[in-house]
């Protein structure tokens, strides 16, 4: 029974629909902040470290600061180019905002979250809630110390943290376990603002308080480095909004994660939802893709840079995904909590004993691009000679596939191998001969085995029906635009997987496309950049903008889109359909297009 006073986060803080959620990101990990101001999930130190507010998937542990009138309604933007959010509530006698941002770039040991309340009209009330409970909410807080300076300290497991700006704040007991709830309610006078600072690490905390202007003015200027001159595109506001995302998963070393999350479902009771808390070498290699396309050079450079590290390292062993810092992604396991209403709660994931032939060919893709822009380095170059002699080795094997359903003879795995062969023969410097040989032995063979008599390609042999997937790599230059398996191809998934513009993987059986699972947004961009090609101007804007109108009040997306509900499916933000949306946002300017 929770004592007498207890504070329960859990009850006070419920779940939201994906789309209410904004993310706050440094590169190095992510929160997601709900409507209510509640900072709902948190990993630290890192992207792939327990969680320290986990309430997003049935945890503990939350860091709210809410408008004291209950009644009120939300919003919020971004500041341009960045991920500097604003929660705004518009309450019965004013209107308040929450400045909100982990310090940019992030320090890998160490969080640093800022968040200024600031009174727009009227003065502001706030309630502020500060409950930090490590391990998904097995640890909670306690030593706490109030210091001299009204400063809070305290630990929760392994981790320290130190709060500023709570100075009023009193202990509460938590409703779970012994440890306390610090509480404060705040008034800011009309025009003024008042900030909160809160530090995490497992280190020990540095001795000089944080300046607060200072390290907002900082987070600034970083992101104004950041931020690229973007080059001809359209949708140029969701663009930089893109880049932005892809940054902010992205850490110093180059990783960048799937998404920011873990365990949210795909498609309710179904079992799917995974942890994405990890970098996908297919992930990787689209987003460094996109990035050239725009000529956002440090995207780029990280991706090729990562992807070098693992190729050298594993050879033909390379996994289809790590840690941000190159290290094996740990089998999945589960967690004794409710997890997201639909979903079950897991960390890990089992792809690390996966083999998947397309990323060595997405791999060669990428580093073809960087060579394209002059960044390809001596280490790079080995890395290519590694996947091309992978490919030669391993592609006529049985392997998981872009979608990790089974294990067959994918035909996007092969195609892609095709294409990054065909990309890095075009490289100066690079075994011409050898990689085009491979290349048309590979399609010759695939070709054999995987195409329908209506010219289109199958998912595999012996399974009809055509994937989604196989849309890119005539984009990527497998095959020319005028191939009559191109033209087929594309037909067939406007014919079999496309509805109202939206785009499904491939079908799964006998029921309506979206009874099986939601629209797959990566799938939705593929498409528009496939309509590019083609010259289809038209239906190429058409899917794009379909697509890029699938998302929530903050500009995220996720993998799946259901387009009856009209709601977001899966972790959040999904990197890879931030990836296209930007590579779109670059391609679908050029003069080539033509009306229909």
């Amino acid at each position: 029974m929770a004592a007498a006073g207890a504070i329960d986060t859990d009850a006070a803080f419920r779940p939201h629909v994906l789309r209410e959620y904004a993310l706050l990101a440094d590169g190095e990990r992510g929160a997601l902040l709900g409507p209510h101001g509640e900072i709902t999930w948190l990993c630290a130190p890192g992207w792939a470290s327990d969680a320290v507010f986990s309430t997003l998937v049935g945890g503990s542990g939350t860091y709210a600061v809410t408008p004291a009138d209950r009644r009120h309604v939300w919003g919020g933007y971004y500041e341009p180019s960045t991920l500097i959010w604003h929660s705004r509530w518009i309450t019965s006698d004013g209107v308040v905002e929450c400045r909100e941002a982990l310090a940019f770039p992030g320090d890998p040991g160490r969080v640093l979250l800022l968040r200024r309340v600031l009174a727009v009209r009227g003065a502001a009330r706030i309630r502020v809630l500060l409950d930090a409970r490590a391990g998904f909410g097995r640890h909670g807080s306690h030593g706490l110390n109030r210091h001299d300076d009204g400063t809070w300290t305290g630990r929760t497991g392994t981790l320290r943290w130190r709060w500023a700006g709570g100075a009023g704040a009193r202990p509460h007991p938590a409703a779970h376990g012994r440890s306390e709830v610090l509480v404060a309610e705040l008034t800011v006078p009309e025009g003024g603002h008042h900030d909160l600072v809160f530090e995490l690490t497992e280190q020990n905390l540095p001795g000089d308080r944080i300046d607060a202007d200072r390290e907002w003015r900082a987070t600034e200027a970083a992101w104004r480095r950041a931020s690229p001159g973007l080059k001809d595109t359209i949708a140029s506001r969701d663009a930089y909004h893109a880049y932005a995302v892809l940054r902010g998963l992205t850490s110093s070393g180059g990783g960048m994660v799937a998404a920011a999350t873990t365990s949210l479902p795909e498609r309710a009771e179904e079992g799917r939802n995974y942890d994405y808390r990890y970098a996908w070498v297919r992930d990787q290699s689209y987003a460094g893709i996109a990035a050239a396309s725009v000529g956002a050079m440090d995207l780029l450079d990280g991706a090729a840079r990562f992807v070098t590290g693992c190729l050298l390292a594993d050879g033909p062993q390379l996994k289809p995904a790590y840690t941000v810092d190159g290290h094996p992604v740990p089998s999945e396991q589960t967690l004794d909590l409710p997890g997201y209403p639909g979903g079950t709660d897991r960390i890990g994931n089992w792809v690390n004993q996966q083999f998947q032939l397309d990323a060595f060919g997405e791999a060669l893709q990428l580093l073809a691009a960087a060579a394209r822009e002059g960044r390809l380095d001596t280490d790079a170059e080995r890395a290519a000679g590694v996947a091309i002699d992978a490919i030669e080795r391993r592609w006529t094997e049985d392997d998981a596939g872009i979608w990790e359903v089974d294990t067959r003879q994918w035909t996007h795995s092969r195609l892609a191998c095709v294409a990054g062969l065909r990309a890095i023969a075009a490289v100066p410097g690079a075994d011409a001969t050898r990689c085009t040989s491979l290349a048309d032995a590979i399609l010759a063979g695939t070709a054999r085995t995987s195409l329908h008599e209506d010219s289109y390609w199958l998912r595999c042999p012996g399974q009809p029906g055509t994937d989604a997937s196989l849309l890119l790599p005539p984009v990527r230059g497998a095959l020319p635009p005028g191939d009559p398996r191109t033209v087929a191809t594309l037909h067939a998934v406007r014919q079999q997987l496309s509805r109202d513009y939206y785009v499904y993987r491939f079908r799964h059986d006998q029921r309506d496309l979206g009874a099986a699972e939601g629209a797959f947004l990566l799938c939705g961009f593929m498409m528009a950049l496939a309509e590019h090609q083609q010259g289809h101007a038209v239906r190429a804007i058409r899917y794009f903008e379909r697509n890029r109108a699938a998302c929530g009040p903050a500009g995220l997306f996720s993998e799946e889109y259901d387009v009856t509900q009209r709601q977001l499916r899966g972790n959040l933000p999904q990197a890879f359909v931030h990836a296209l949306l930007l590579e779109c946002a670059g391609r679908l300017t050029s003069d080539q297009l033509t009306p229909d």
